[in-house]
């Protein structure tokens, strides 16, 4: 950066700074600098200013290094430049560094005290004069805004006022408008009542301790006392008080024409915006990131879960915002980019997902069956149990055209997101298709997740309606789930009036008797078409955007691998393949059980479901299958007989022991019974059928080259692809694929289907793209000689011993082959590189609480295990039930187990989890 354009400020007398410990700060930042004042508030139009700055510069240029842009850093109330620490300390030890210049603003920090009372209009004055006193408005580099709180309004009036220098705007928790359709948030209602507010913002440090309990986990006291520092004495705290003050949201406001001025320019001017979002915050709230994103469509975004106001003292926020400023301003390819790219490259082969539809518009075969509580009528009528709801494609191809155009007609629109709370069911399928079919995106998070699950899913994902049955209609009124409110049964006027409902659906079918197929837009291939959650079992669920090109290559995937043709009939008992049926063309029935619990299929419904349709498929899980095959005995001869001449069971979400599929073999005698591997992300990624599996155990015990220590998942579907990223001695993965046999890595993965990104998740993309051109997955696994993938578990469960990382499947199963032996986790305990392996298994009877495993079943398991994969755990433990997730019911949560079993075996209370 010239010194010619861009001046340093002139070196600082020492501060009262110095009687505080500044964790995070180099003393050499600390400068001060004069500037002539031109801000209205001034009594005398130039009155030279005071301030105070954190800037890497001189340290840059004294080390020799260049930066490659500067980031101006705008604190906002009651913090000061400490706020922007990690950025700074992260920005001057980067190979590639950026110059920050991090801001006291007058009557804060370490700057002057002026004792006049300075508004918006005056503070983005200030910056100015600030930024030409400096020669930044003149440097011939790029300037980042980087701001939070009442920052990101005053650092987007600089950047509206210097458009030729500003290059990209970086905003943490902040608002720059407020539509007063709500109440403005609590804290600051409280702190601007009139008997309050001075006590809480000047006269105590009450409003400065509530910010700094905003942040989780908590800042230690010396950070704390380094926020509080500038802040001592009521007369240093009045600016606090007067920031609050000015919060311009009544339309009276001194400054509220400024912050509209502002708020509407901000969508004007298009630069790179980056959103970093704490998501438990309860001042800035969901509500301003949605409005921040209507301004600004184009920004990447990440909410980080759990975080709170002050997020970026709780969060890494540096390390993302210096490889986002490489990806816009250095050698880097940003992931939009990335994006649009791959799209690009996309096959020009496209049928839309909803495509069998249009060929199927006069066949009155079924289409949809729905069996027992979820054969719910149109009208909102509940039948009894064990019956049966059956809509042939002719109806279902009209109600779908119907309730698209009905749809547009209320004011959906393509792009809009359609939250949908219903039941999997011929319902739930009119209502995704209706949605696809005029392009608006479907937001599908499962009641598997839980109560708080649901809320942070929805609200993440911030759909604009809500269609739902009536218990998810209360839920959302309860617990302030957005979008507007449609029913999907009929309701009575008071219960839609209480419940805020706008339409129904019934209403809406019946307002439509014609289509006009013009009315109906063509979906582009490469826009938004659906979010689906992951399950959580991994860490909060996360949400997966894919395209309608996607969507498609799911359905071809599918349709390719198993031969599904128009005219196959399947069970759909697994959530996810409910909405495949009809864009395969295949019958499809939804058992009587509730699939957001899997295990609560029985035989007998299984059964009672395949002969609906004479169904020659079954989509299930493992948790499913597990039941199915637990109350087999309660079939009756016919409901065998129906079983009998199923011949495709596909079962996913997680692997299935091949002892469990003999005996599902025996139940389906006729039936090929498949196991594809996938994800969320990409769904299915390999193929594996029982015969192949007895072949991969066979090569195992021969010897053959890689087969063994893990889970044969067998080998790519049509269109994918695989690889391995190989794991070094500390575990951490190698950045270069391989497919050489026995070589154990991460899993990665590309195919026509795999997801677009995961939505508002900039880090986690960022993450699982960072092989470009391939999705990561999360998942250690290895090949052998004949290509066939053998999953190992999760990356995230790998154990790092001192002799190197121990993948826990291959043990596991091992322990499992014992007799009295469930499911079992081998988790690690202790420091990384020299953890220790500890077996948790379940036990047939289950004890009757957790704790250490009897000597002789613990030396069996040590035993059976060293034998099969040369790892002897050093304690074996039993629990009556492994935590898992809720929506496969199968998925062990190794790191709830892996505290528990350090905390018992380190002299901890012998407890449940």
């Amino acid at each position: 950066m010239s010194k010619k354009n861009s001046r340093s400020p002139q070196t600082a007398p020492r501060l009262p700074m110095s009687e505080v410990p500044l964790p995070g700060i180099d003393p050499a930042w600390s400068t001060t600098v004069t500037v002539a004042s031109t801000a209205a508030v001034e009594p005398v139009r130039g009155r030279k200013r005071r301030w105070h700055l954190l800037d890497n510069g001189p340290a840059l240029e004294k080390a020799g290094k260049t930066p490659r842009g500067l980031i101006l850093a705008v604190h906002g109330n009651p913090t000061w430049s400490y706020l922007w620490h990690s950025v700074l300390e992260a920005a001057t030890d980067s190979d590639q560094p950026w110059r920050v210049v991090a801001v006291d603003q007058l009557d804060m920090g370490f700057s002057e005290r002026t004792e006049l009372f300075r508004r918006l209009e005056d503070r983005v004055q200030d910056l100015s004069d600030l930024t030409a006193e400096l020669g930044i408005d003149t440097a011939d580099v790029p300037v980042v805004t980087l701001a939070h709180d009442w920052g990101g309004l005053i650092s987007q009036g600089w950047a509206q006022e210097h458009p030729n220098i500003h290059a990209a705007t970086i905003l943490t928790n902040t608002a720059v408008h407020h539509d007063n359709a709500e109440p403005i948030p609590t804290a600051l209602q409280v702190a601007l009542n009139s008997a309050l507010h001075q006590p809480l913002t000047k006269e105590t440090t009450a409003f400065l301790d509530t910010t700094l309990a905003l942040a989780d986990p908590a800042p230690s006291r010396e950070v704390k006392k380094a926020f509080k520092a500038p802040y001592r004495t009521r007369e240093r705290r009045q600016a606090i008080a007067n920031f609050v003050a000015d919060i311009p949201a009544p339309k009276d406001h001194p400054s509220h024409a400024a912050y509209e001025r502002i708020a509407g320019r901000m969508s004007a001017r298009e630069v790179p915006t980056l959103l970093l979002w704490g998501t438990n915050d309860p001042v800035f709230q969901q509500r301003y990131l949605d409005d921040l994103l209507r301004r600004a469509p184009h920004a990447d975004v990440h909410r980080f879960e759990g975080a709170k106001h002050l997020v970026g003292e709780s969060r890494d926020i540096a390390t993302p915002i210096l490889t986002w400023l490489d990806e816009h301003f250095g050698d880097g390819l940003p992931l939009t980019q990335q994006h649009r790219e791959k799209r690009a490259n996309a096959s020009d082969d496209f049928s839309p997902f909803f495509a069998e539809l249009d060929a199927r518009r006069t066949d009155d075969s079924p289409a949809v069956v729905d069996m027992g509580p979820v054969a719910q009528t149109m009208d909102g009528t509940a039948p009894a149990l064990n019956v049966e709801r059956t809509v042939t494609w002719a109806q279902l191809s009209s109600e779908v055209d119907r309730l698209g155009a009905a749809l547009l007609r209320t004011g959906v629109r393509p792009g809009d997101r359609v939250n949908l709370m219903v039941p999997p069911s011929s319902l739930l399928t009119t209502l995704i298709y209706s949605c696809l079919r005029i392009g608006a995106v479907i937001v599908v998070a499962d009641q598997g997740l839980g109560r708080k699950g649901l809320t942070r899913a929805l609200k993440g994902s911030s759909p604009d309606w809500f269609i739902g049955i009536r218990k998810a209609l209360v839920g959302a009124k309860a617990l302030g789930w957005p979008g507007r409110k449609i029913s999907a049964v009929s309701l009575d006027p008071v219960t839609k009036k209480a419940l805020g409902i706008e339409h129904t659906i019934p209403e809406l079918l019946d307002s439509v008797t014609t289509v006009n197929h013009g009315e109906l837009p063509v979906v582009d291939p490469d826009a938004e078409a659906a979010v689906l959650f992951t399950s959580g079992s991994t860490g909060p669920a996360k949400g997966v955007v894919y395209t309608h090109r996607q969507m498609a290559g799911m359905r071809d995937a599918i349709r390719v691998t198993y031969g599904l043709r128009a005219g196959t009939g399947l069970v759909a008992g697994f959530a996810p393949f409910a909405l495949l049926g009809p864009a395969l063309g295949a019958a499809s029935v939804t058992p009587d059980m509730d699939v957001t619990q899997p295990k609560t299929l029985t035989a007998r419904a299984l059964a009672e479901a395949v002969m609906a349709i004479d169904a020659t498929a079954i989509f299930a899980s493992p948790a499913a299958i597990s039941n199915v095959l637990t109350t087999a005995d309660e079939l009756a001869p016919a409901q065998r007989d129906a079983l009998s001449r199923v011949n495709l069971m596909l079962s996913a979400g997680a692997p299935i022991p091949e002892a469990l599929l003999e005996r599902l073999q025996t139940l389906l005698p006729a039936a090929e019974l498949h196991t594809p591997y996938g994800m969320t992300e990409a769904l299915p990624l390999t193929d594996v059928s029982l015969n192949v599996i007895r072949a991969a155990r066979e090569d195992a015990q021969m010897g053959f080259p890689g087969a063994g220590n893990g889970v044969c998942v067998g080998t790519p579907v049509h269109g994918a692809q695989l690889g391995i990223l190989p794991l070094d001695h500390s575990g951490a993965v190698i950045d270069e694929i391989t497919t050489e046999p026995g070589v154990t890595g991460e899993i990665v993965a590309r195919a026509p289907h795999a997801k677009d990104h995961y939505d508002r998740l900039w880090i986690t993309e960022r993450i699982s793209d960072q092989t470009p051109g391939w999705h990561r997955t999360g998942d250690v696994g290895h090949f052998d000689a004949k290509e066939r993938l053998w999953v190992e578990g999760r990356l995230a469960h790998v154990i790092n011993t001192s002799r190197g990382p121990v993948t826990p499947v291959a043990a596991e199963h091992a322990a499992e082959s014992i007799p009295g032996v469930g499911r079992t986790a081998l988790v690690g305990v202790g420091p990384q590189g020299s953890q220790t392996t500890v077996a948790v298994i379940e036990t047939e009877p289950a004890p009757q609480k957790p704790g250490l495993a009897p000597a002789d079943l613990a030396d069996r398991v040590r035993a059976t295990v060293e034998f099969a994969t040369g790892i002897r755990p050093s304690a074996v433990m039993v629990i009556p039930e492994h935590p898992t997730d809720i929506r496969h019911n199968s998925k062990i949560d190794r790191a709830a187990l892996s505290q528990w079993a350090e905390r018992v075996l380190s002299g901890g209370k012998m407890s449940a989890l």
